[in-house]
């Protein structure tokens, strides 16, 4: 089942983020999620079975440039993640879904996300629900 994340699992929440969010502590995704739950322009959605928690997907409301849209506000798809015992049974989707869902209620038409060049299994479930590639970064640092 799918709903809205509220403050009490929030430290469930983070435990399944940091397998996605791996540069951030414990405490910076709390925090983060915390102020989420707090933003009219964030959407944390869970996916429960049997109260426990199997997957998330953060939803955002973006008026800044978002890569490949021509529109703004634009909704932004800012992490998704499903237990590996729970995949390829249409959860991730759903929760794409749902949150399109939201974005579509604020106002939005159209959803950018990302994920890294080398996160394969992030980029093919990424076209498997709709998305299409609009272009790719390289990042340099001296």
């Amino acid at each position: 089942m799918i709903g809205t994340c509220c403050i009490e699992e929030i430290s469930d929440l983070v435990q399944l983020a940091k397998n996605i969010y791996d540069g951030s502590t414990e405490q910076e995704l709390y925090q983060e999620f915390l102020e989420c739950l707090k933003d009219s322009k964030s959407e944390l959605l869970l996916f429960k079975e049997n109260r426990i928690m199997i997957g998330f997907a953060q939803f955002q409301i973006r008026t800044d440039y978002v890569e490949g849209t021509s529109s703004s506000p634009c909704g932004y798809l800012e992490g998704v993640f499903v237990l590996d015992d729970y995949r390829r049974q249409g959860i991730g989707k759903k929760l794409v879904e749902a949150g399109e869902q939201w974005c579509k209620e604020q106002g939005c038409v159209e959803i950018g996300s990302d994920c890294h060049i080398d996160n394969l299994e992030s980029f093919k479930f990424h076209q498997q629900i709709g998305f299409r590639e609009v272009s790719r970064n390289i990042h340099f640092v001296k």
